[in-house]
Protein backbone atom coordinates (compact mmCIF):
# COMPACT_ATOMS: atom_id res chain seq x y z
CA UNK A 1 0.00 0.00 0.00
CA UNK A 2 1.46 3.25 -0.75
CA UNK A 3 2.03 5.01 2.28
CA UNK A 4 2.86 8.49 0.97
CA UNK A 5 -0.78 8.81 0.20
CA UNK A 6 -2.77 10.58 3.79
CA UNK A 7 -6.86 9.29 3.28
CA UNK A 8 -8.97 9.40 5.81
CA UNK A 9 -11.23 5.90 5.45
CA UNK A 10 -15.08 6.09 6.32
CA UNK A 11 -14.82 3.39 9.16
CA UNK A 12 -18.03 4.66 11.13
CA UNK A 13 -20.55 2.77 8.46
CA UNK A 14 -17.77 -0.31 8.69
CA UNK A 15 -18.35 -0.15 12.52
CA UNK A 16 -21.83 0.01 13.09
CA UNK A 17 -22.49 -2.85 10.47
CA UNK A 18 -19.74 -5.08 12.25
CA UNK A 19 -21.41 -4.79 15.46
CA UNK A 20 -24.75 -5.34 14.36
CA UNK A 21 -23.32 -8.77 12.75
CA UNK A 22 -22.72 -9.72 15.74
CA UNK A 23 -25.84 -9.01 17.72
CA UNK A 24 -27.68 -10.74 14.79
CA UNK A 25 -25.40 -13.56 14.69
CA UNK A 26 -26.44 -13.96 18.28
CA UNK A 27 -30.71 -13.25 17.81
CA UNK A 28 -30.76 -15.72 14.18
CA UNK A 29 -27.98 -18.51 15.81
CA UNK A 30 -30.27 -18.10 19.51
CA UNK A 31 -33.63 -18.90 17.29
CA UNK A 32 -32.18 -21.88 15.46
CA UNK A 33 -31.28 -23.32 19.06
CA UNK A 34 -34.27 -22.75 20.04
CA UNK A 35 -36.33 -24.20 16.88
CA UNK A 36 -33.84 -27.13 17.59
CA UNK A 37 -34.92 -27.33 21.18
CA UNK A 38 -38.81 -27.34 19.80
CA UNK A 39 -37.97 -30.43 17.54
CA UNK A 40 -36.90 -32.25 20.52
CA UNK A 41 -39.23 -31.09 23.15
CA UNK A 42 -42.33 -29.87 20.88
CA UNK A 43 -44.57 -28.75 23.59
CA UNK A 44 -41.88 -25.78 23.55
CA UNK A 45 -43.98 -23.90 20.81
CA UNK A 46 -46.10 -23.03 23.59
CA UNK A 47 -49.53 -23.83 21.74
CA UNK A 48 -48.90 -20.45 19.91
CA UNK A 49 -49.14 -19.69 16.42
CA UNK A 50 -46.53 -16.57 16.65
CA UNK A 51 -44.01 -19.28 18.32
CA UNK A 52 -44.91 -22.11 16.37
CA UNK A 53 -41.74 -23.70 14.49
CA UNK A 54 -43.55 -23.32 11.07
CA UNK A 55 -43.43 -19.58 11.73
CA UNK A 56 -40.02 -19.24 13.44
CA UNK A 57 -38.25 -21.46 10.77
CA UNK A 58 -38.08 -18.78 7.94
CA UNK A 59 -37.67 -15.87 10.62
CA UNK A 60 -34.26 -17.97 11.66
CA UNK A 61 -33.19 -18.31 8.03
CA UNK A 62 -33.79 -14.19 7.46
CA UNK A 63 -31.76 -13.94 10.44
CA UNK A 64 -29.07 -15.31 9.73
CA UNK A 65 -28.70 -15.02 5.78
CA UNK A 66 -29.76 -11.62 5.81
CA UNK A 67 -29.28 -9.88 8.82
CA UNK A 68 -25.93 -11.91 10.15
CA UNK A 69 -25.08 -12.24 6.56
CA UNK A 70 -25.45 -9.57 5.17
CA UNK A 71 -24.53 -7.03 8.06
CA UNK A 72 -21.06 -9.34 7.58
CA UNK A 73 -20.89 -8.34 4.04
CA UNK A 74 -21.89 -4.93 4.40
CA UNK A 75 -19.13 -4.36 6.56
CA UNK A 76 -16.20 -6.48 5.25
CA UNK A 77 -17.37 -5.26 1.70
CA UNK A 78 -16.87 -1.59 2.91
CA UNK A 79 -14.01 -2.18 4.37
CA UNK A 80 -11.74 -3.48 1.62
CA UNK A 81 -13.29 -1.78 -0.94
CA UNK A 82 -11.64 1.68 0.60
CA UNK A 83 -8.42 -0.13 1.42
CA UNK A 84 -7.88 -2.21 -2.43
CA UNK A 85 -9.32 1.17 -3.98
CA UNK A 86 -7.31 3.87 -1.89
CA UNK A 87 -9.77 6.21 -1.00
CA UNK A 88 -12.87 6.96 0.83
CA UNK A 89 -16.02 5.41 0.58
CA UNK A 90 -18.08 7.16 -2.27
CA UNK A 91 -21.18 9.18 -0.86
CA UNK A 92 -20.48 8.85 3.01
CA UNK A 93 -24.77 9.89 3.52
CA UNK A 94 -26.14 7.07 1.37
CA UNK A 95 -23.96 4.78 2.54
CA UNK A 96 -25.24 5.98 6.18
CA UNK A 97 -28.88 4.89 4.71
CA UNK A 98 -27.59 1.63 3.76
CA UNK A 99 -26.96 0.51 6.96
CA UNK A 100 -30.29 2.13 8.73
CA UNK A 101 -32.35 0.84 5.81
CA UNK A 102 -30.86 -2.64 6.23
CA UNK A 103 -31.60 -2.50 9.82
CA UNK A 104 -35.13 -2.07 8.97
CA UNK A 105 -35.72 -4.49 6.79
CA UNK A 106 -34.58 -6.97 9.76
CA UNK A 107 -36.87 -5.10 12.31
CA UNK A 108 -39.85 -5.63 9.77
CA UNK A 109 -39.05 -8.99 8.87
CA UNK A 110 -39.00 -9.70 13.00
CA UNK A 111 -42.24 -8.00 13.09
CA UNK A 112 -44.21 -9.47 10.00
CA UNK A 113 -43.13 -13.55 10.17
CA UNK A 114 -44.03 -14.60 13.41
CA UNK A 115 -47.19 -12.64 12.51
CA UNK A 116 -47.85 -15.14 9.87
CA UNK A 117 -47.23 -12.34 6.72
CA UNK A 118 -45.15 -13.98 4.11
CA UNK A 119 -45.21 -14.75 0.12
CA UNK A 120 -44.42 -18.94 1.34
CA UNK A 121 -41.23 -18.55 -0.68
CA UNK A 122 -37.82 -19.99 0.31
CA UNK A 123 -35.68 -17.28 1.40
CA UNK A 124 -38.17 -15.04 -0.14
CA UNK A 125 -40.70 -14.90 2.68
CA UNK A 126 -41.37 -11.30 3.04
CA UNK A 127 -43.94 -9.33 1.75
CA UNK A 128 -44.10 -6.76 -0.87
CA UNK A 129 -43.78 -3.35 0.62
CA UNK A 130 -40.70 -4.77 2.66
CA UNK A 131 -39.66 -5.94 -0.89
CA UNK A 132 -39.73 -2.37 -2.20
CA UNK A 133 -37.84 -1.30 0.84
CA UNK A 134 -34.78 -4.11 0.44
CA UNK A 135 -34.86 -2.95 -3.61
CA UNK A 136 -34.16 0.63 -2.60
CA UNK A 137 -31.20 -0.23 0.08
CA UNK A 138 -29.41 -2.82 -2.44
CA UNK A 139 -29.59 0.00 -5.33
CA UNK A 140 -28.27 2.34 -2.83
CA UNK A 141 -25.60 -0.27 -1.74
CA UNK A 142 -24.79 -0.42 -5.46
CA UNK A 143 -24.05 3.07 -6.26
CA UNK A 144 -22.04 3.24 -2.69
CA UNK A 145 -19.89 0.20 -3.52
CA UNK A 146 -19.58 1.51 -7.46
CA UNK A 147 -19.36 4.48 -6.58
CA UNK A 148 -15.98 3.88 -4.97
CA UNK A 149 -14.72 1.29 -7.50
CA UNK A 150 -15.05 4.59 -9.89
CA UNK A 151 -12.44 6.75 -7.93
CA UNK A 152 -10.14 4.87 -6.67
CA UNK A 153 -6.72 5.71 -6.77
CA UNK A 154 -5.18 2.85 -8.07
CA UNK A 155 -5.64 1.82 -11.55
CA UNK A 156 -6.18 -2.17 -11.18
CA UNK A 157 -9.37 -3.24 -9.75
CA UNK A 158 -8.68 -6.29 -6.99
CA UNK A 159 -10.28 -9.50 -7.23
CA UNK A 160 -12.34 -9.26 -4.19
CA UNK A 161 -14.16 -6.60 -5.74
CA UNK A 162 -15.03 -8.19 -8.49
CA UNK A 163 -16.87 -10.79 -6.47
CA UNK A 164 -18.10 -8.22 -4.13
CA UNK A 165 -19.88 -6.71 -7.81
CA UNK A 166 -20.93 -9.57 -8.87
CA UNK A 167 -22.53 -10.54 -5.74
CA UNK A 168 -24.35 -6.66 -5.74
CA UNK A 169 -25.78 -7.31 -9.48
CA UNK A 170 -26.81 -10.86 -9.61
CA UNK A 171 -28.47 -10.62 -6.66
CA UNK A 172 -30.25 -7.58 -7.12
CA UNK A 173 -31.92 -9.23 -10.41
CA UNK A 174 -32.29 -12.36 -8.34
CA UNK A 175 -34.83 -10.32 -6.10
CA UNK A 176 -36.55 -8.47 -8.41
CA UNK A 177 -37.27 -10.75 -10.68
CA UNK A 178 -38.48 -13.78 -7.99
CA UNK A 179 -40.03 -11.50 -6.39
CA UNK A 180 -42.85 -9.96 -9.20
CA UNK A 181 -46.01 -9.66 -7.37
CA UNK A 182 -49.48 -8.73 -7.51
CA UNK A 183 -50.82 -6.75 -3.86
CA UNK A 184 -54.18 -7.85 -2.75
CA UNK A 185 -53.97 -5.70 0.30
CA UNK A 186 -50.72 -4.12 2.45
CA UNK A 187 -50.06 -7.73 3.71
CA UNK A 188 -50.28 -9.81 1.25
CA UNK A 189 -49.46 -10.52 -2.23
CA UNK A 190 -49.44 -13.18 -4.78
CA UNK A 191 -47.09 -14.52 -7.18
CA UNK A 192 -46.60 -13.12 -11.10
CA UNK A 193 -45.50 -16.56 -11.82
CA UNK A 194 -48.01 -19.88 -11.62
CA UNK A 195 -47.45 -23.48 -10.90
CA UNK A 196 -43.92 -25.62 -12.06
CA UNK A 197 -42.68 -21.74 -13.40
CA UNK A 198 -43.28 -20.21 -10.09
CA UNK A 199 -41.60 -23.21 -8.49
CA UNK A 200 -38.43 -22.81 -11.60
CA UNK A 201 -37.97 -18.86 -10.69
CA UNK A 202 -38.46 -19.64 -6.74
CA UNK A 203 -35.25 -22.37 -6.86
CA UNK A 204 -33.79 -20.07 -9.76
CA UNK A 205 -33.51 -17.21 -6.60
CA UNK A 206 -33.19 -19.73 -4.13
CA UNK A 207 -30.47 -21.74 -5.22
CA UNK A 208 -28.61 -18.39 -6.37
CA UNK A 209 -29.44 -16.56 -3.53
CA UNK A 210 -26.89 -19.01 -1.87
CA UNK A 211 -24.53 -19.36 -5.19
CA UNK A 212 -24.21 -15.42 -5.02
CA UNK A 213 -25.55 -14.00 -1.31
CA UNK A 214 -23.73 -16.50 0.49
CA UNK A 215 -20.59 -18.00 -1.90
CA UNK A 216 -19.82 -15.14 -4.30
CA UNK A 217 -19.82 -12.46 -1.20
CA UNK A 218 -18.06 -14.05 0.75
CA UNK A 219 -15.26 -15.47 -1.79
CA UNK A 220 -14.79 -11.68 -1.81
CA UNK A 221 -14.71 -11.29 1.80
CA UNK A 222 -11.77 -14.68 1.57
CA UNK A 223 -10.02 -13.66 -1.15
CA UNK A 224 -9.52 -10.13 1.06
CA UNK A 225 -9.12 -10.98 4.31
CA UNK A 226 -7.06 -14.86 3.85
CA UNK A 227 -4.13 -13.16 2.13
CA UNK A 228 -3.93 -9.97 4.33
CA UNK A 229 -4.16 -12.29 7.82
CA UNK A 230 -1.75 -14.47 6.07
CA UNK A 231 0.60 -11.78 4.70
CA UNK A 232 1.17 -13.40 1.39
CA UNK A 233 -0.20 -12.57 -1.80
CA UNK A 234 -2.84 -14.76 -3.37
CA UNK A 235 -1.64 -17.97 -4.71
CA UNK A 236 -2.47 -17.48 -8.03
CA UNK A 237 -4.46 -14.11 -9.25
CA UNK A 238 -4.79 -15.64 -12.78
CA UNK A 239 -6.63 -18.74 -11.08
CA UNK A 240 -9.10 -16.18 -8.91
CA UNK A 241 -9.79 -14.52 -12.16
CA UNK A 242 -10.80 -17.83 -13.48
CA UNK A 243 -13.00 -18.60 -11.00
CA UNK A 244 -14.69 -15.45 -10.92
CA UNK A 245 -15.65 -16.23 -14.50
CA UNK A 246 -16.08 -19.57 -14.31
CA UNK A 247 -18.53 -19.40 -10.99
CA UNK A 248 -20.97 -16.46 -11.88
CA UNK A 249 -21.28 -18.40 -15.93
CA UNK A 250 -22.36 -21.70 -14.04
CA UNK A 251 -23.84 -21.28 -10.97
CA UNK A 252 -26.76 -19.48 -12.24
CA UNK A 253 -27.69 -22.82 -13.91
CA UNK A 254 -27.87 -25.28 -11.32
CA UNK A 255 -31.28 -23.98 -9.29
CA UNK A 256 -32.96 -26.94 -11.46
CA UNK A 257 -31.57 -29.51 -8.96
CA UNK A 258 -33.88 -28.24 -6.06
CA UNK A 259 -36.71 -29.90 -8.37
CA UNK A 260 -35.78 -33.57 -9.33
CA UNK A 261 -38.82 -35.46 -9.94
CA UNK A 262 -41.19 -32.81 -9.64
CA UNK A 263 -43.57 -31.56 -12.85
CA UNK A 264 -40.42 -29.43 -14.07
CA UNK A 265 -39.83 -30.55 -17.57
CA UNK A 266 -36.66 -33.43 -17.05
CA UNK A 267 -34.71 -31.93 -19.48
CA UNK A 268 -34.68 -28.78 -17.34
CA UNK A 269 -33.88 -30.76 -14.03
CA UNK A 270 -30.93 -32.65 -16.20
CA UNK A 271 -29.45 -29.23 -17.00
CA UNK A 272 -29.68 -28.77 -13.36
CA UNK A 273 -28.13 -32.06 -12.61
CA UNK A 274 -24.90 -31.09 -15.15
CA UNK A 275 -24.10 -27.52 -13.98
CA UNK A 276 -24.21 -28.57 -10.47
CA UNK A 277 -21.37 -31.10 -11.20
CA UNK A 278 -19.38 -29.04 -13.73
CA UNK A 279 -19.56 -26.19 -10.49
CA UNK A 280 -17.28 -28.81 -8.24
CA UNK A 281 -14.45 -27.33 -10.77
CA UNK A 282 -14.65 -23.45 -9.82
CA UNK A 283 -15.48 -23.91 -6.59
CA UNK A 284 -12.61 -26.27 -5.86
CA UNK A 285 -10.28 -24.45 -7.59
CA UNK A 286 -11.23 -21.25 -5.36
CA UNK A 287 -11.11 -23.51 -2.24
CA UNK A 288 -7.83 -24.35 -3.14
CA UNK A 289 -6.43 -21.05 -4.39
CA UNK A 290 -7.32 -19.60 -0.72
CA UNK A 291 -5.62 -22.40 0.97
CA UNK A 292 -2.50 -22.17 -1.42
CA UNK A 293 -2.31 -18.41 -0.33
CA UNK A 294 -0.85 -19.95 3.02
CA UNK A 295 1.96 -21.72 0.70
CA UNK A 296 5.18 -20.78 3.30
CA UNK A 297 2.99 -19.90 6.56
CA UNK A 298 1.12 -22.95 7.09
CA UNK A 299 3.35 -22.12 10.28
CA UNK A 300 1.38 -19.63 11.59
CA UNK A 301 -1.89 -21.67 12.30
CA UNK A 302 0.03 -22.64 15.66
CA UNK A 303 -0.24 -19.05 16.67
CA UNK A 304 -3.43 -17.32 14.54
CA UNK A 305 -6.58 -18.17 15.79
CA UNK A 306 -8.02 -15.97 13.01
CA UNK A 307 -6.26 -17.21 10.75
CA UNK A 308 -7.20 -20.91 11.71
CA UNK A 309 -11.08 -19.27 11.57
CA UNK A 310 -10.56 -18.50 7.74
CA UNK A 311 -8.36 -21.62 6.86
CA UNK A 312 -10.94 -23.99 8.36
CA UNK A 313 -14.16 -22.04 6.96
CA UNK A 314 -12.11 -22.68 3.23
CA UNK A 315 -12.29 -26.74 4.29
CA UNK A 316 -15.88 -26.82 4.70
CA UNK A 317 -16.16 -24.99 1.82
CA UNK A 318 -14.40 -27.41 0.01
CA UNK A 319 -16.59 -29.96 1.51
CA UNK A 320 -19.77 -28.29 1.27
CA UNK A 321 -19.28 -27.34 -2.60
CA UNK A 322 -18.47 -31.21 -3.52
CA UNK A 323 -21.41 -32.71 -1.15
CA UNK A 324 -23.67 -29.99 -2.87
CA UNK A 325 -22.97 -31.05 -7.04
CA UNK A 326 -23.01 -34.75 -5.62
CA UNK A 327 -26.72 -34.56 -3.81
CA UNK A 328 -27.95 -32.70 -7.08
CA UNK A 329 -27.29 -36.01 -9.09
CA UNK A 330 -30.90 -37.49 -9.33
CA UNK A 331 -29.92 -40.93 -7.88
CA UNK A 332 -28.67 -39.73 -4.92
CA UNK A 333 -31.51 -36.70 -4.69
CA UNK A 334 -33.53 -39.34 -4.77
CA UNK A 335 -32.20 -40.52 -1.35
CA UNK A 336 -31.27 -37.39 0.04
CA UNK A 337 -34.21 -34.51 -0.78
CA UNK A 338 -36.22 -33.91 2.19
CA UNK A 339 -34.71 -35.46 4.16
CA UNK A 340 -31.96 -33.77 7.36
CA UNK A 341 -28.99 -34.38 5.01
CA UNK A 342 -30.51 -31.39 2.92
CA UNK A 343 -30.43 -29.56 6.66
CA UNK A 344 -26.79 -30.68 7.59
CA UNK A 345 -25.79 -29.68 4.07
CA UNK A 346 -26.91 -26.25 4.04
CA UNK A 347 -25.70 -26.03 7.80
CA UNK A 348 -21.81 -27.31 6.62
CA UNK A 349 -22.08 -24.17 4.52
CA UNK A 350 -23.79 -21.94 6.68
CA UNK A 351 -21.81 -22.50 9.89
CA UNK A 352 -19.05 -24.17 8.53
CA UNK A 353 -17.69 -21.61 5.78
CA UNK A 354 -20.11 -18.58 6.00
CA UNK A 355 -20.09 -18.12 9.48
CA UNK A 356 -16.74 -19.03 9.90
CA UNK A 357 -15.01 -16.85 7.40
CA UNK A 358 -17.27 -13.65 8.99
CA UNK A 359 -15.70 -14.40 12.47
CA UNK A 360 -12.63 -14.19 10.90
CA UNK A 361 -13.16 -11.10 9.11
CA UNK A 362 -14.09 -9.46 12.01
CA UNK A 363 -11.75 -10.54 14.51
CA UNK A 364 -9.78 -8.94 11.61
CA UNK A 365 -11.61 -5.96 11.37
CA UNK A 366 -13.05 -4.77 14.61
CA UNK A 367 -9.42 -3.72 16.16
CA UNK A 368 -8.54 -1.94 12.97
CA UNK A 369 -11.83 -0.15 12.42
CA UNK A 370 -11.51 0.79 16.53
CA UNK A 371 -8.22 1.77 16.71
CA UNK A 372 -6.95 -1.28 19.12
CA UNK A 373 -4.17 -3.43 17.77
CA UNK A 374 -6.03 -7.03 18.93
CA UNK A 375 -9.12 -8.08 20.32
CA UNK A 376 -9.14 -7.66 23.60
CA UNK A 377 -8.42 -11.34 24.02
CA UNK A 378 -6.71 -13.44 21.72
CA UNK A 379 -7.34 -16.36 24.21
CA UNK A 380 -10.93 -16.32 24.38
CA UNK A 381 -10.50 -16.62 20.42
CA UNK A 382 -8.30 -19.63 20.52
CA UNK A 383 -6.68 -21.34 23.25
CA UNK A 384 -9.76 -21.57 25.58
CA UNK A 385 -12.71 -20.95 23.64
CA UNK A 386 -14.18 -19.27 20.84
CA UNK A 387 -12.64 -21.43 17.56
CA UNK A 388 -12.99 -24.87 19.50
CA UNK A 389 -16.40 -24.28 20.24
CA UNK A 390 -17.47 -23.00 16.60
CA UNK A 391 -15.43 -26.14 14.73
CA UNK A 392 -16.93 -28.81 17.48
CA UNK A 393 -20.48 -26.80 17.41
CA UNK A 394 -20.53 -27.59 13.25
CA UNK A 395 -19.01 -31.25 13.44
CA UNK A 396 -22.07 -32.30 16.12
CA UNK A 397 -24.43 -30.35 13.98
CA UNK A 398 -23.64 -31.81 10.34
CA UNK A 399 -22.91 -35.41 11.34
CA UNK A 400 -26.09 -35.27 13.33
CA UNK A 401 -27.73 -34.32 9.98
CA UNK A 402 -26.00 -36.27 7.91
CA UNK A 403 -26.79 -39.62 10.24
CA UNK A 404 -30.47 -38.33 10.43
CA UNK A 405 -30.83 -37.85 6.67
CA UNK A 406 -29.34 -41.39 5.54
CA UNK A 407 -31.49 -43.27 7.98
CA UNK A 408 -34.88 -40.93 6.89
CA UNK A 409 -34.10 -41.86 2.97
CA UNK A 410 -33.54 -45.02 3.67
CA UNK A 411 -36.56 -45.74 6.06
CA UNK A 412 -38.98 -43.98 3.48
CA UNK A 413 -38.10 -46.02 0.49
CA UNK A 414 -38.21 -49.49 2.45
CA UNK A 415 -41.40 -51.13 1.10
CA UNK A 416 -42.50 -54.56 2.08
CA UNK A 417 -43.03 -57.56 -0.22
CA UNK A 418 -46.63 -56.65 -0.99
CA UNK A 419 -45.22 -53.28 -1.82
CA UNK A 420 -46.59 -51.51 1.46
CA UNK A 421 -44.31 -49.41 3.37
CA UNK A 422 -42.34 -50.86 5.98
CA UNK A 423 -41.90 -47.84 8.14
CA UNK A 424 -44.66 -45.17 9.04
CA UNK A 425 -44.06 -41.86 8.55
CA UNK A 426 -43.83 -41.36 13.39
CA UNK A 427 -41.64 -44.38 13.22
CA UNK A 428 -38.90 -42.29 11.33
CA UNK A 429 -39.49 -39.29 13.70
CA UNK A 430 -38.67 -41.46 16.90
CA UNK A 431 -35.42 -42.65 14.94
CA UNK A 432 -34.25 -39.34 14.11
CA UNK A 433 -35.22 -37.89 17.70
CA UNK A 434 -31.27 -38.78 19.02
CA UNK A 435 -29.84 -37.40 15.77
CA UNK A 436 -32.16 -34.04 17.02
CA UNK A 437 -30.88 -33.90 20.53
CA UNK A 438 -26.88 -33.96 19.02
CA UNK A 439 -28.14 -31.39 16.64
CA UNK A 440 -29.33 -29.10 19.37
CA UNK A 441 -26.11 -29.81 21.41
CA UNK A 442 -24.11 -28.76 18.57
CA UNK A 443 -25.86 -25.88 18.23
CA UNK A 444 -25.71 -24.54 21.54
CA UNK A 445 -22.10 -24.96 21.12
CA UNK A 446 -21.90 -23.47 18.64
CA UNK A 447 -24.00 -19.93 20.30
CA UNK A 448 -21.91 -20.24 23.16
CA UNK A 449 -19.00 -19.22 20.40
CA UNK A 450 -21.01 -15.97 19.54
CA UNK A 451 -21.75 -14.82 23.06
CA UNK A 452 -17.80 -14.90 23.94
CA UNK A 453 -17.08 -13.46 20.93
CA UNK A 454 -19.82 -10.68 22.00
CA UNK A 455 -18.01 -10.19 25.56
CA UNK A 456 -14.83 -10.13 23.43
CA UNK A 457 -16.12 -7.56 20.82
CA UNK A 458 -17.71 -5.40 23.79
CA UNK A 459 -14.28 -5.41 25.75
CA UNK A 460 -12.79 -4.00 22.89
CA UNK A 461 -14.78 -1.23 21.93
CA UNK A 462 -15.37 -0.14 24.81
CA UNK A 463 -11.35 -0.06 25.73
CA UNK A 464 -11.38 2.17 22.72
CA UNK A 465 -11.00 6.10 22.33
CA UNK A 466 -12.14 8.31 20.26
CA UNK A 467 -8.91 9.89 19.72
CA UNK A 468 -8.00 5.88 18.42
CA UNK A 469 -11.23 5.60 16.58
CA UNK A 470 -10.48 8.38 14.45
CA UNK A 471 -7.03 7.54 14.07
CA UNK A 472 -7.95 4.28 12.60
CA UNK A 473 -9.89 6.34 9.68
CA UNK A 474 -6.37 7.38 8.38
CA UNK A 475 -4.67 5.09 5.81
CA UNK A 476 -1.55 3.72 7.56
Amino acid sequence: MNTSISTAYNYKVVRQFAIMTVVWGIVGMGLGVFLAAQLVWPELNFNLPWTSFGRLRPLHTNAVIFAFGGCALFASSFYSVQRTCQTQLFAPKIAAFCFWGWQLVILLAAISLPLGYTSSKEYAELEWPIDILITIVWVAYAIVFFGTIMQRKTKHIYVGNWFFGGFIITVAILHIVNNLELPVSFTKSYSLYAGATDAMVQWWYGHNAVGFFLTAGFLGMMYYFVPKQAERPVYSYRLSIVHFWALITLYIWAGPHHLHYTALPDWAQSLGMVMSLILLAPSWGGMINGMMTLSGAWHKLRSDPILRFLVVSLAFYGMSTFEGPMMAIKTVNALSHYTDWTIGHVHAGALGWVAMISIGALYHMIPKVFGREQMHSIGLINTSAHFWLATIGTVLYIASMWVNGIAQGLMWRAVNEDGTLTYSFVETLVASHPGFIVRLIGGAIFLSGMLLMAYNTWRTVRASQPADVVAAAQMA
